[in-house]
């Protein structure tokens, strides 16, 4: 195996890093619509399960590794699809007004707001873990107590003065988090090039396999989630550009996630049985040493930006659902019970399967409307592809399964 790459090519690997950040900065890219709508759902996709999916996938599919999450990719493509069809057609007709769909729709949203409690306790967890990741305090304890004064901290801020200061940081922390990504594709770029110098590429057996596979591919949907922001960005662009921007978000995530898992997976050896939610830190620590640092303050930024997004969008969506029954304060008090639950009650890998679980319930409903949608204005086939899906997010739902860690 290689050593660490060399001291130009870590060089290299803050160049990445600084020229991305710069680019994503220019006014000319910001001020254009279509980005500024991609932002929210490209940052929310390759988000925290980027820094777990690799190892994931590494141990427990091996060699199959880039199939799989392009698997992943393909399935959550199409359940995009799904909420763009319902996007297009209910834009366009007084189908939003009957009984049926609002209903649905209604159904879809409580959906989705409880998948955002548990989504919250996810990214925090994260946080939590990665916080001590490079220090010798580490262990559950800490973490979950990190997590849980997180919880209650941002609690505290929802309640007194809301989101609006700290949505205001969502840009610098998704600029950040992309110029780390890619340092990082370029650092594994490096050392998969002297790896393969060396002739010492390899293809992993797989650990998983058969039913016990497939589930576990079920539960790892959330690594893949955030496309349908999209669809709520109403108030800030067209239909059109929200469109646009799920379908850009959705491709250029999958060529970011096929190139790093490939990379990672045939060059960097990973020992089975040592799979851990931060495993990913002490992986790029054999690539070059400035990694796990870049990597953690990415790691800290995106999870935070992510948890304070998702509780305001929790808050704002129950309120709206409930007809204002349930009020946006204490819909944040509910979401902090349910954080505060997880945390102590479960551990980061179930947490990534329940979160999976629960957007797959969404989405499935999504897909179920595009059905009927699809049925009702004539289109057989296609609705038939959709009801196929409805069915996928249903199985995805009752059978994904949690990663077993460490």
């Amino acid at each position: 195996m290689a050593q660490n790459i060399p001291m130009i090519a870590q060089f290299a690997i803050v160049a990445a890093t600084v020229l991305a950040a710069l680019w994503l900065w220019r006014p000319a890219l910001r001020a254009k619509p279509i980005w500024q709508a991609m932002t929210t759902p490209l940052a929310s996709i390759i988000g925290s399960g980027f820094l777990v999916l690799g190892p994931i996938l590494a141990t427990e599919f091996g060699g199959f590794a880039p199939l799989v999450i392009g698997l992943l990719c393909l399935l959550a493509y199409l359940f995009g699809a799904a909420i763009r069809f319902n996007m297009a057609v209910l834009g366009d007709s007084d189908l939003g007004q009957r009984y049926w769909v609002r209903r649905l729709e209604d159904v879809s949203s409580w959906a989705l707001g409880f998948a955002y409690f548990v989504s919250v306790a996810y990214y925090l967890n994260l946080f939590g873990a990665f916080a001590f990741s490079l220090t010798d305090v580490g262990g559950t304890p800490a973490a979950k107590l990190t997590t849980s004064a997180l919880l209650l901290l941002i609690l505290w801020g929802g309640w007194t003065r809301g989101f609006k200061q700290l949505e205001a940081m969502e840009y610098v922390t998704v600029s950040l988090k992309l110029s780390i990504i890619a340092g990082l594709v370029v650092g594994l770029a490096i050392y998969f090039g002297a790896e393969a110098a060396e002739g010492q590429l390899s293809f992993p057996p797989p650990t998983a396999s058969g039913w016990s596979a497939v589930v576990l591919v079920f539960g790892l949907l959330v690594t893949v989630q955030g496309f349908e922001t999209s669809r709520y960005l109403g108030d800030d662009y067209d239909r059109e550009t929200r469109l646009a921007s799920m379908r850009l978000a959705q491709w250029i995530s999958t060529c970011i996630y096929l190139t790093y898992i490939a990379l990672l997976t045939y060059a960097l050896k990973v020992q089975p049985g040592a799979l851990s939610e931060t495993a990913i830190v002490a992986m790029m620590a054999v690539v070059a040493p400035i990694l796990p640092l870049m990597l953690v303050g990415a790691a800290l930024a995106a999870q935070f930006s992510a948890a304070v997004a998702d509780m305001g969008g929790a808050g704002g969506l129950l309120a709206e659902v409930s007809r204002n029954r349930i009020s946006v304060r204490w819909a944040y008090v509910m979401l902090t019970v349910v954080g505060l639950a997880l945390t102590w009650g479960a551990d980061v890998f179930q947490i990534i399967s329940y979160a999976s679980r629960a957007f797959a319930v969404y989405y499935g409903l999504q897909a179920g409307l595009a059905a009927a949608l699809a049925v009702r204005g004539g289109q057989h086939l296609r609705g038939a592809g959709f009801g196929a899906l409805a069915l996928l997010g249903a199985g995805i739902a009752v059978f994904g399964a949690a990663v077993e860690g460490a």
